[in-house]
């Protein structure tokens, strides 16, 4: 397991790598060009400033997320060659500086989605939180200002450009229901995956947020059928996942530990966290410690651990803690005691499993 933490870049971020340093058992930052315009490729020289910065304070830069897919691509739109052909040279530059792997989504117009940035938890806590029910009465406009309102910082899948556009995209996915966005899906696939596969990348889709439709829009990237699905389209090695515990297990309906049974060996990269799920589906994050939550976050590790799971491993949304201000969901303090949770996990399986051998 190779414990990662995902950072916003230089100016662009609270924590500091500094800090960062100071987490126990922490290989690696997880970055993007977050500055960069959706579709524009990342020039070489743009990597190189970012890899070299992250890599003086000693972590490696391998894994980047996310390289975001321009909506004309889910649209399948005209001009969705061009945004394919500056993918695919961003994945060239990257593997040029070591990068490993490449996480990305193909959510249509939004990504991550909430109705609160800070919602009161019973120990005095904040966290992200979502209202199901809301969001199926809700003005999209209404839900984009909630998001813009709750930071000044970057927050990736709601660029400011695009949230100009809602209007514009709501009326253009009218003509794309989850069959053609497979099918747009797929297009991409079979354009990109030679490429990463030549220059050794892997890339890695992560789940829908949350697993099912909103706003009528269509979700594809929603569970174990899902997956199998994605091994339909192409079987390169190139072709993973994003195993994101608490994005698909939002929906109880997905049990987590039987995905990393089935799926570990084809995730090369993996958010672990938790969320505790209410009767009537609304959700919100809690402490990554198993019994806050609905997921099973101590059998995915043992799971993972059964394994020897080699891939990057990342704690994900913490809750705001002990009056930190911070950028929704992505703190320093609960996200540090998240990857202190899961080396006390791993550690512990791996001390079980040797008293077996």
């Amino acid at each position: 397991m190779n414990i990662t933490f995902r950072w916003y870049g230089k100016n662009n971020d609270t924590v500091t790598l500094k800090q960062v340093k100071q987490i126990p058992g922490t290989k690696g930052i997880v970055w993007a060009l977050h500055q960069k315009p959706v579709g524009e490729v990342w020039e070489k020289d743009e990597i190189k400033s970012e890899v070299d910065y992250i890599e003086s304070f000693g972590f490696h830069a391998d894994v980047v997320e996310s390289v975001n897919v321009h909506e004309a691509i889910k649209l399948g739109n005209s001009d969705r060659d061009q945004y394919i052909e500056n993918y695919k040279k961003t994945i060239r530059n990257l593997a040029e500086f070591g990068v490993k792997v490449i996480c990305y989504n193909f959510m249509p117009i939004f990504d991550w989605t909430r109705t609160e940035m800070f919602h009161p938890l019973e120990d005095g806590s904040t966290a992200l939180f979502f209202e199901k029910s809301k969001v199926e009465n809700l003005d999209p406009q209404e839900l984009v200002k909630t998001v813009s309102d709750a930071s000044d910082l970057t927050l990736p899948g709601w660029e400011p450009e695009k949230m100009a556009r809602i209007a514009e995209l709501f009326d253009a996915y009218k003509e794309v229901d989850e069959e053609k966005l497979w099918e747009n899906l797929a297009y991409f696939l079979n354009e990109i995956l030679p490429v990463a596969e030549s220059v050794g990348i892997k890339m890695a889709i992560h789940p829908d947020d949350p697993p099912y439709s909103i706003f009528g829009l269509p979700r594809i990237i929603t569970g174990e059928a899902s997956y199998e699905k994605l091994i339909e389209i192409s079987d390169s090695p190139s072709n993973g996942f994003t195993m994101c515990t608490g994005s698909m297990g939002a929906n109880p309906d997905n049990d987590m530990v039987q995905v990393a049974r089935k799926y570990a060996s084809r995730s090369p990269f993996s958010h672990i966290r938790n969320v505790k799920i209410y009767d009537n589906g609304d959700f919100v994050e809690t402490s990554h410690y198993t019994s806050d939550g609905s997921i099973d976050v101590k059998g995915v590790v043992q799971e993972l651990q059964k394994q020897n799971y080699d891939g990057y491993v990342r704690p994900d949304h913490g809750r705001h803690i002990w009056g930190e201000v911070c950028r929704p969901g992505y703190g320093l303090y609960d996200r540090a005691l998240g990857i202190m949770y899961l080396n006390g996990l791993w550690d512990a399986f791996e001390m079980k499993k040797g008293d077996v051998e």
